[in-house]
């Protein structure tokens, strides 16, 4: 009766996805937009 658990573990999964991603999008929103002059201090520091 192994595999009538299959399914469940698949649910879960998703379901902890779907979190994992709103928590990523919630962190992008919040950061706010990167300023041009932000990426141009990244890149120089890069060189």
């Amino acid at each position: 009766m192994r595999g009538d658990n299959t399914l469940l573990y698949i649910v879960v999964a998703i379901v902890i996805l779907h979190f994992l991603v709103g928590i990523g999008f919630l962190v992008y929103k919040l950061a706010g937009p990167i300023k041009k002059s932000e990426i141009q201090t990244e890149k120089k520091d890069k060189l």
